[in-house]
């Protein structure tokens, strides 16, 4: 019987979360992040129509600059391959921001509004129209909503005894989460990644939770990490359902 799965959050808020998994596999687990960055929609623009641009860049480049605006993503309002028309119109001397840009529809906006997208000198002026279309980043990297996504496995520390007396302890680096004998979960920068810091004068063992691993996550802002995990999880669920169906047929 497979053991119902784990889960325990040891930091987060709404672009970055770091939390354990048991019960997974490996290949679960590369599942899980390959769905994060491939399989999970959001907003970029996509197609953009300049009406002024005598600013010192070429329209191409302040193309690509808008493509990686984030843009909040409202998942349950938007099919894949929709669209929604954004607008950007400044005149220098400005800095046009990301701030400055219009939407037709408040629910696809920029995610942040300080990014600077170019700076505009006396006389010069940007006028746009731009479609952001909602795609995957198995198209596109710039649909890619978290931006950092990555995985390890929970490294248990035990103490099997103490240093010898004149033994010159060297630093024990470790990075990530740690568990401790006693079940207790600690990120490692607190105390500085080097076990010698919170274990002096120990030896120690660390060794690999085989079936728990500690995943990093961290979005553009497009939504939140628990919805790029739970709809990451629903893609991994669809597509196993598709393949029951075609196998049974």
């Amino acid at each position: 019987m497979v053991a119902d799965f784990e889960v325990e959050f040891i930091e987060r808020d709404d672009r970055n979360a770091r939390f354990l998994v048991r019960g997974a596999s490996p290949a679960f687990a590369n599942g899980i992040r390959r769905a994060m960055i491939a399989d999970v929609p959001t907003f970029s623009i996509d197609t953009v129509r300049f009406v002024e641009n005598s600013s010192v860049m070429f329209d191409e480049m302040i193309g690509l600059r808008l493509g990686l605006v984030p843009l909040s993503t409202p998942l349950d309002d938007f099919e894949v391959g929709e669209t929604v028309t954004l607008a950007l119109d400044v005149e220098g001397p400005a800095t046009a921001y990301s701030g400055d840009i219009e939407t037709s529809d408040a629910m696809v906006e920029p995610a942040d509004d300080n990014i600077p997208i170019i700076e505009l000198k006396e006389q010069q002026r940007i006028e746009l129209e731009a479609d952001a279309v909602l795609d995957t980043g198995r198209e596109h990297a710039k649909h890619q909503g978290g931006v950092a996504v990555g995985y390890r496995h929970l490294q248990r520390v035990e103490v099997v005894g103490d240093a010898g007396e004149f033994d010159e302890q060297e630093p024990n680096i470790l990075r990530g989460v740690i568990e401790t004998e006693d079940g207790e979960l600690v990120a490692t920068d607190e105390f500085d990644h080097d076990l010698t810091n919170r274990y002096p004068g120990k030896e120690l063992e660390v060794h690999d939770v085989s079936d728990a691993f500690v995943f990093h996550v961290e979005t553009d802002g497009s939504f939140s990490v628990e919805e790029l995990v739970t709809r990451a999880a629903e893609s991994i669920g669809a597509r196993a359902a598709e393949l029951e169906t075609k196998v049974a047929v």
